[in-house]
């Protein structure tokens, strides 16, 4: 797979603050895959985002093409948990990569950055905007394969990217729906700052969601947008 890689602080794949699946048969930790072992696994990665997301196939190269640049960004992080074993539903073999997150540092010329940079502050203005964005982790996909749900594997992988970050927040987007990704992400924290928002060529809302860093799971002043906590 490659050899792991610290970034942004010290990494602690057991630390108490974050870790829940210790218990969970046969499912590994998450553990953290170097840039060149996370796209050596493009193609197992790609596969759970396919499974989770339901998507049409035919977008995958797209979709490839993205998370292999996001891979050159500075701060990039990415978390893989593996199965020892089959579950119901879920791929066979020894070793399946059956979830994965990454993320990295926000930065101006981004795509996503820019697109809710303009949206937040035409909305909220730009102080409040800059509060969030410019010192900020972007955790930009979060995906479980859904023979693996209900197990605390995506919370742990939230955590676990932002676990000994430097940056002051946070930042995401997710469906604008009452899922149960967005109800994770409001349990470890984040609050909405954008809602019903559609990034450009697409129709679905999306709610983009910000967290004070270190994230305080259960703390419910860790969920204010306010920029005055800083």
């Amino acid at each position: 797979m490659g050899r792991t890689k610290k970034l942004n602080g010290p990494w602690r794949p057991a630390g108490p603050a974050w870790h829940t699946l210790a218990a969970v048969p046969g499912i590994t930790s998450p553990r953290e895959l170097s840039r060149d072992a996370f796209v050596a696994e493009l193609d197992a990665l790609t596969a759970v985002y396919l499974a989770a997301m339901r998507s049409d196939p035919a977008q995958l190269p797209g979709r490839r093409s993205i998370m292999e640049r996001h891979a050159t960004y500075d701060g990039f992080r990415a978390l893989a948990v593996t199965a020892d074993a089959a579950g119901p539903g879920a791929p066979g073999g020894h070793g399946q990569i059956v979830a994965f997150s990454y993320g990295f540092r926000g930065a101006g010329g981004q795509w996503w950055h820019d697109v809710v940079s303009t949206a937040l502050t035409a909305r909220s203005g730009r102080a409040l905007a800059a509060a969030w964005l410019a010192d900020s982790l972007e955790i930009a996909e979060v995906h479980v394969h859904p023979g693996f749900h209900r197990r605390g594997i995506g919370r742990s992988l939230v955590l676990g990217l932002a676990e000994g970050r430097r940056e002051r927040t946070a930042v995401l987007s997710t469906q604008d729906a009452d899922s149960p990704a967005r109800r994770l992400y409001r349990g470890v924290g984040f609050a909405d700052l954008l809602t019903g928002y559609c990034f450009p060529g697409t129709p679905v809302p999306y709610a983009v969601m910000g967290a004070a860093l270190p994230l305080r799971p259960g703390d419910a002043a860790a969920r204010s947008p306010s920029p005055s906590r800083w």
